[in-house]
């Protein structure tokens, strides 16, 4: 038995057991041509995603759980919050801090395992200025290159995709965490997508850097951010409205592709293997990565050496598609027909006046369910 890194590389005949045996943990009838699932309630897909979930923690808590005692002081006790006084202010987080570890662990307590994202990446916590305390995080990275539902909402053929997709980011994580989850507040962080600071801290990033793989430079203008709901159709994101605008804009639906049912403990044994018997793209020195281009490269070669079906990377879990145009005319510039983009000009705290008025407080009226949060509830290890 060979290793490669720390990871021993079994054998096929053992891998492909292992597989077997993994997707039907997660509730997956397997035949020789596809894997199926039923899930009709949200509750069942957070039971096909709690393997992933849990495994995804357990990866973390070597390097996440020494600071647990420090990182649980910033989420607040119910007691603590006063909705009257909430005071949003928006922090980038810069890598290897104490704010970097307390992104990754509060987007461990989402329902879905939260990938590190691809390409470029940019990450924010929400704070209460009030009290100090974590309020929700915003995580931007790279975008798929080809996903339906935004693209036909765009218009754009494959040239301007290529030439404009720069100027686009997927919102890979984006939410309120507890307490303030309860008081509606996801709204509020799904707003600031569009906000003045996130195009500003996006723009100051990636000004005149090249892109990786045409080693051009990119106007560094942010026009859209997407997301996908994760449990389904999502009442967070949708008809959600900033006045009379729609703030997200629901397209369509992901077909269903995907690797999370592959990230249970799998897929380090998976990209071992890969990284022995199989081939990465020629692209991969340019994308600074490893042999392989990303996740789902690993898992297709892999299943096509271990002579399983690529269509089992199809999970059949839909996903809700939502787009965030960053201005009036964000459409007419992604597809080149514009050199300038109209920018919404709100601020967070903008939003979060218009947030406080018509959810907010409302809410907080009516459900005070959010003053029984106890912090350590949130404890993972």
């Amino acid at each position: 038995m060979r290793t490669r890194g720390k990871e021993r590389v079994v054998s096929r005949k053992y891998l492909r057991k292992l597989i077997r045996e993994s997707l039907r943990a997660q509730g997956y009838s397997i035949n020789k041509t596809n894997i199926s699932l039923r899930v009709d309630t949200k509750d069942a897909i957070r039971q096909t995603h709690s393997l992933a979930r849990l495994a995804e923690i357990e990866r973390a808590r070597k390097s996440l759980s020494p600071y647990e005692d420090v990182l649980i002081n910033y989420i607040a006790n119910g007691n603590e919050v006063e909705p009257t006084r909430i005071r949003p202010v928006i922090v980038t987080v810069a890598p290897n801090t104490e704010y970097s570890r307390l992104f990754r662990y509060a987007s461990l307590h989402w329902s879905i395992p939260i990938s590190n994202g691809y390409g470029r990446r940019l990450r924010f916590l929400i704070f209460d200025e009030t009290n100090g305390k974590l309020l929700g995080l915003l995580g931007l990275s790279d975008p798929v290159f080809g996903l339906r539902a935004r693209d036909e909402w765009i218009g754009w053929n494959f040239e301007q995709r290529r030439r404009r997709l720069y100027n686009v980011m997927d919102a890979y994580v984006l939410g309120a965490v507890p307490p303030y989850s309860n008081l509606l507040c996801g709204k509020f962080v799904a707003m600031i997508v569009t906000s003045r600071e996130v195009r500003e801290a996006f723009h100051y990033r990636y000004q005149g850097r090249k892109t990786i793989i045409l080693q051009r430079e990119c106007p560094a203008e942010l026009a859209l951010v997407t997301t996908t709901s994760a449990l389904g159709k999502s009442s967070l994101y949708n008809r959600l409205k900033y006045r009379d605008r729609f703030v997200m804009q629901r397209v369509g639906y992901t077909a269903g592709w995907g690797t999370f049912h592959f990230a249970n403990g799998i897929y380090e044994k998976m990209l071992a293997f890969a990284s022995v018997h199989c081939k990465g793209t020629a692209k991969a020195e340019k994308w600074g990565g490893g042999e392989f281009r990303n996740r789902k490269e690993v898992i297709r070669k892999c299943l096509q050496v271990l002579d399983f079906p690529e269509d089992w990377m199809l999970h059949r879990i839909e996903r809700e598609v939502f787009v965030a145009p960053l201005a009036s005319n964000t459409r007419e510039y992604l597809r080149g027909e514009a050199d300038r983009l109209n920018y919404w000009t709100e601020s967070v705290q903008d939003y979060f006046e218009f947030f406080r008025e018509r959810w907010l407080l409302p809410r907080a009226a009516r459900n005070t369910s959010y003053k029984g949060f106890c912090r350590e509830e949130w404890r993972l290890w």
